[in-house]
């Protein structure tokens, strides 16, 4: 059964928090799939992930570019993982593909919008209906995650 993780932003933006996340998932030999129904969102997120560090950077790629069944992380909008993702990260509002294809779901909402509020809600009163195993993480005032009952 496919884990559905929520993570709440409360004091680091998407941008800030999300190379760490998925820094993680790779270090576990997973592929991530990052789904944003928002093209200004992926864009940055792609200019961004090759020099969010000095010392690093995420290789990725568009799943409109070519090779993009080689990426070990793959920016898109469609949902479907040509790079046989096992963790599938959700950063914008919108609909969700099938998660049975994957390990791991992880829905990332900015907890000053008030529009990634409510479609967090409804993704997990629904998520909640289908039996995943779920759980909500939330930034604590030092920009950590815990595991909230």
């Amino acid at each position: 059964m496919t884990d559905v993780w929520f993570y709440h932003l409360e004091t680091t933006a998407l941008k800030a928090a999300l190379p760490d996340l998925l820094e993680k998932t790779l270090q576990r030999g997973w592929r991530a799939y990052v789904l944003g129904q928002d093209d200004d969102v992926l864009d940055d997120l792609n200019t961004h992930l090759w020099a969010y560090r000095d010392d690093a950077f995420l290789g990725h790629g568009l799943e409109t570019a070519e090779y993009a069944d080689r990426q070990p992380i793959l920016l898109g909008k469609t949902g479907v993982r040509a790079n046989n993702a096992e963790v599938l990260f959700s950063v914008t509002p919108g609909e969700l593909p099938d998660l049975t294809a994957y390990q791991r779901c992880l829905i990332v909402f900015e907890g000053r919008d008030d529009a990634h509020i409510q479609w967090a809600r409804a993704q997990w009163k629904q998520l909640k209906t289908q039996n995943f195993d779920m759980a909500y993480w939330k930034q604590n005032d030092h920009g950590r995650w815990e595991k909230m009952q």
